[in-house]
């Protein structure tokens, strides 16, 4: 007979009764089994190449950002030491150095406390330097010390006058006025610091187109008696390192005893501005980045300029671009000789169309005279 809904409902109740209880059947669980662990697999090539690419990358950055700010630091030293007077005098500049052609005054100056030297505020070497990315090219502009030209506010004096009578400000407007070429930056070299910048840098590369040996200047040696048996500095002709000490010699050099036409200021001026070349060069290379976040502080103490970092990188970028064997290494002329007046060649206008690349370049044809070559420096 079958069940009635009330005793299938006291048969559910029962039930449920035993199971809450503990009582009834017993519930077995089925395990999970045993447990397998799968070791990974070998990496594919292509992964192990995106993931190097991508840690070259990462360290690239971090590398790069330590280094801008370890170079923005000292940058901004330098950029302090420039003058409000100095800034305003300066030519201003529409666009990016990476993509408009730039002309920036170089000036050297040697005050350091031996040879009578301290508190001489002249401009030993006066250089414009032109970054021309469109043709990728440097070109350098020498212009000799003695050369006697118009200083606003003086008269006629030699040009490194300038500087000390007006400081940078009177200099670049004595250069553009010279030049007819604006003036958008401008870098002050101190020689007497010279030879930290070198040593930090590693050391420079510079030609030295004839072999020179110098008077007794600076002796290296500690008594009297052996510095009248020293011979002077002695360098060979040709492309050779020198460390900061070396270099800062060179620049120093006036009297060259193996070549007498050479020991005049025109020579010791066109030594050092070689050295500022070298030194710019190598300032600016892939290499001397690298080391950045290590050095960067220290390399532009000696230096006072109103180029920012970023700048500077622009810079050095062009630099990179631009061809060694097509840079352009030009000077000015003037009446140097014995017994010269100074007053600057009648060439000149040429050698500034040759300086700007509207003209090709023709090298000088007398010891002091105007002109340019491409791909080495002018004796």
């Amino acid at each position: 007979m079958p069940s009635t809904p009330t005793s299938a409902t006291s048969s559910a109740q029962r039930s449920r009764a035993r199971a809450a209880s503990g009582g009834g059947k017993r519930v077995r669980f089925r395990g999970l089994g045993p447990i397998r662990f799968k070791l990974p697999g070998r990496p594919s090539w292509r992964r192990i190449v995106l993931l190097g690419l991508l840690g070259l990358i990462v360290l690239f950055v971090i590398w790069s950002v330590a280094g801008y700010f370890a170079l923005s630091s000292g940058v901004g030293d330098a950029n302090k030491r420039l003058d409000k007077r100095s800034r305003a005098a300066l030519s201003k500049q529409n666009g990016l150095l990476l993509s408009h052609a730039t002309d920036i005054l170089v000036l050297g100056t040697d005050n350091a406390p031996v040879g009578g030297r301290t508190g001489d505020n002249h401009s030993d070497s006066i250089m414009l330097v032109r970054a021309d990315p469109s043709h990728h090219r440097i070109a350098y502009l020498s212009i000799p010390r003695d050369i006697v030209v118009s200083i606003p506010g003086v008269g006629n004096a030699k040009i490194n006058f300038a500087m000390q009578s007006g400081g940078v400000p009177l200099a670049i407007r004595t250069v553009r006025d010279l030049t007819g070429l604006p003036i958008h930056h401008v870098i002050e070299v101190n020689f007497s610091q010279f030879k930290g910048l070198i040593d930090a840098l590693g050391g420079i590369t510079v030609d030295v187109p004839d072999a020179v040996r110098s008077n007794r200047f600076d002796c290296p040696y500690k008594t009297a008696t052996r510095c009248q048996q020293w011979q002077g500095w002695r360098f060979r002709k040709g492309s050779q390192h020198m460390n900061g000490a070396q270099a800062l010699v060179y620049s120093r050099i006036r009297e060259n005893l193996l070549n007498p036409r050479e020991s005049t200021d025109f020579f010791r001026a066109s030594r050092q501005q070689a050295v500022i070349q070298a030194t710019l060069s190598k300032f600016t290379s892939f290499g001397t980045l690298l080391g950045a976040p290590f050095n960067a502080g220290s390399w532009v103490k000696p230096i006072t300029t109103d180029l920012s970092t970023s700048q500077l990188m622009q810079l050095g970028w062009v630099k990179f671009r631009s061809s060694t064997s097509n840079a352009l290494h030009c000077r000015l002329g003037a009446d140097l000789g014995g017994g010269g007046t100074g007053s600057p060649s009648e060439d000149n206008p040429l050698t500034i169309a040759m300086f700007l690349g509207r003209s090709a370049p023709q090298l000088p044809t007398t010891t002091f005279g105007p002109g340019c070559a491409r791909g080495r420096q002018l004796p």
